[in-house]
Formats: C-alpha cells, structure tokens, sequence
C-alpha cells in the first residue's frame, strides 16, 4: 500500500489491536491443541478460553457461564432470536424489532416470518430513537422476544436500553440487544441493563475478525440451532477458535481500560465534533444524521443534498480517504439506507449520504485530510448536479 491511508470506516472494521495480535499467536503454533484433549498439552489451550470467558464476564459484568463465543455478531444475532423463537414456540410466535435494525437482525426476522412466526417492526422518531411507549403498545400475551439495538451503526443512535428491557420484562418476555457497535464507545453492564442476552462482534472493537459473542443471561431458555458436541455449554457445538477466543478476550479486557481512561474517549469525541463542525462550515446544505446527543462519540453520518454519497466516497478515495455510505453489509446496494429512511429522510437526502467512523488510532491528520479535500469534491460535483443548479437558479 503506497500512499498513505486515512482511515474513518472503523464502524465497518477496526484496526486489529497488536496486543490482541500477540495474545493470538501462541495458539496459531506451539499451543496448537484442542482444548477438549484430556491430556495435559491441551491445558494450555483450554486455559486460554477460560481467560477470554473471565476477560470478557468482566468486561460486561457478567458470570463467565454466560458468556457464549461465536463467529461473530451475526451468529451472535441469529442463536438469540432463532434460539428463543424455537424455544418458546409454547408461549407464542411473537416477535419485536425495530425498523433501523442490523440486517444480521432484520434478515433473520424476515426469515422467522417464513416459518410462521409474526413480526412487529417498531417506528424511530427523526433520531432514531425507539419510543419506549410504542413498546409498550406492540406487547402481546404471545410476544417472546424484543430485540432493540444498542447504537445504531449508520447514524450511532443510543437508544434506553434499560427502560425498553423494562418494559419488555414487565410483559414477561425476554430482551435482547445487538451491542456490536457500542463495544469499546459505551459501557455495557448487563446487571444494569437488566437485559437477557446482548451480541458482541471482535472486530469492531479492535480484536480479530470471525470472532464475536452472545451474553446470555442465566435461566435463558433457548434453542441450540448448531447441534454437534457439548463445546460452549452446550450451547454452541464445533471446535473452538482457540486464537480468536483468546484475541476477542484480550480485547475486551483493552476496551475496558480504554473506557476507564476518560481523556481517551474525549479525544476521540473531539476529534468527531471537530470534523462535523468543519463539515457544516464549509459545505452548504448539510445535514446530520442521528441524535445529537444520544450518540456514541465515534460516529458521524452526514446527509450532502443533491450530490450520491458513492460519488463522494470514490473521490475521496483517489486521496486516500476511506469512509462509508453506511452500514458495511449493504455495499454496493443501490438502495438508500433503511435506517435513514425510517428516521423521516427524503430518497434524495438519504441518498447523498456518508458516514465518518473513529477510533483510538484516529488522529486531526485524518480529519484535516476530509477537510483539505471533501468542499472541493462536493463543489465539482455539485457543477455537475441538475438538482443543485436547479436550486440556484430558484434562490
């Protein structure tokens, strides 16, 4: 790779972090065994799972028997709601999301539908927050599961956990949140929350890729949907990823102390509020995306009228530049973002948009880089815009 790189995707991925790195290595080579050995060279193996479960129970205050290693925040997303939809058939077929979703979230719905399952998706206000009223109103006596996501990955909307995992237990039916973009940004104390299951993804907080988890709360009745042998409690059956489990731990136990040092995350906030300050200064007819307030301090999803949020991300990318459109998952999709659209945004504003993600490795250079670069690359495109010269011409 020549030239040099200015990184602000990191809600897509993070830089994998070389302390992880290094906690990893020894099970790619002399700690090869398999940790379900009886013998005693696979101790060294089994140890270091039982360190990434401790690492990780701490991390969300939670016991290392909850604590659920998987491939990642998809798989972690798909055993919560297929398991507790499988294992609750008994109480009803019920099940409540929003519509600002993950798809690992609103696929896996989609496909419970298939099978006969019911699904209600909640609306988001122009901040994509979930009204915890609304909640309130689509519980059912046959309503299994509510799964509300933490912070938006799009627009890095918090929503009150807490609050909706109240109100759903008040109904008597389990919550679970995918947690995957507020790992590392935000605490996560489970006990506190008082949710029953939350989905981790390693690699969007600085540990390796293919590695995630699922907390699950103890007394969860759940189905396995990966029949095998009796790995993770079991509950998940398949050889375990020795190096990533131990990578995922490692990380965890990073994160926590990153959150601890509080200088740390203002930096990171600054440096987000110092791009969208410069953003809003220098370019016209800009808007923010997601709640000002309530949002994790990594993240900044901004709406550029009458211009494709593609066109600018290639630009940027001739000068080294990597950012999004929006969620990872759906590049390449010609279709607006349905978190953006749910939030009250018109197709041509949604469609203009883009999203800047930091993390601990981000520096001013990046955000000066964006700023040197993009008011030039909205102008050109903007000349090139019918909508845009139409809206001159109209002042």
């Amino acid at each position: 790779m020549g030239n040099k790189i200015y990184y602000l995707d990191n809600n897509a991925t993070t830089k994998t972090d070389p302390a992880v790195l290094e906690a990893m290595l020894p099970y790619f080579g002399e700690e090869y065994a398999n940790p379900s050995g009886v013998y005693s060279f696979a101790q060294g193996a089994k140890k270091a799972i039982d360190d990434a479960r401790e690492q990780a129970a701490s991390f969300l205050n939670a016991d290392p028997k909850e604590i659920v290693f998987t491939s990642g925040g998809t798989e972690s997303d798909n055993m919560a709601i297929k398991g507790i939809a499988y294992a609750n058939t008994d109480k009803g077929r019920h099940i409540i999301t929003s519509k600002i979703e993950h798809h690992a979230i609103l696929n896996t719905c989609k496909y419970l539908e298939k099978q006969g399952f019911e699904v209600t998706y909640l609306p988001v206000d122009k901040y994509g927050i979930v009204d915890p009223g609304e909640l309130k109103k689509a519980l059912r006596k046959d309503t299994v599961l509510v799964s509300i996501m933490y912070a938006n990955n799009e627009i890095g909307t918090i929503q009150d956990i807490s609050t909706l995992a109240r109100v759903t237990k008040e109904a008597g039916a389990y919550f679970h949140t995918d947690a995957v973009q507020a790992a590392g940004k935000t605490a996560l104390d489970v006990k506190e929350l008082g949710i029953d299951m939350l989905s981790l993804s390693g690699h969007k907080f600085h540990g390796p890729k293919g590695t995630g988890l699922l907390y699950l709360r103890k007394g969860v009745r759940i189905h396995s949907f990966m029949q095998g042998g009796h790995h993770e409690f079991n509950r998940r059956a398949g050889t375990e990823n020795v190096p990533g489990i131990a990578g995922i731990g490692k990380a965890c136990a990073i994160a926590a102390a990153h959150l601890a040092d509080n200088n740390d995350m203002k930096r990171i906030k600054a440096l987000r509020d110092s791009l969208e300050k410069g953003i809003l200064e220098k370019i016209p007819d800009v808007q923010v995306n997601g709640h000002p307030g309530k949002r994790v301090d990594n993240t900044l999803n901004v709406s550029v009228r009458h211009i494709e949020g593609e066109a600018m991300l290639i630009h940027m990318d001739f000068e080294g530049i990597c950012a999004s459109s929006g969620s990872a998952c759906t590049s390449g999709s010609l279709e607006p973002s349905h978190v953006l659209l749910a939030c009250g945004v018109d197709h041509e504003t949604a469609h203009g948009s883009i999203r800047f993600s930091f993390s601990k490795y981000s520096s001013q250079e990046d955000v000066d880089k964006v700023m040197e670069v993009l008011p030039g690359i909205t102008q050109k495109l903007r000349s090139m815009s019918p909508m845009w010269n139409e809206r001159k011409k109209n002042r």
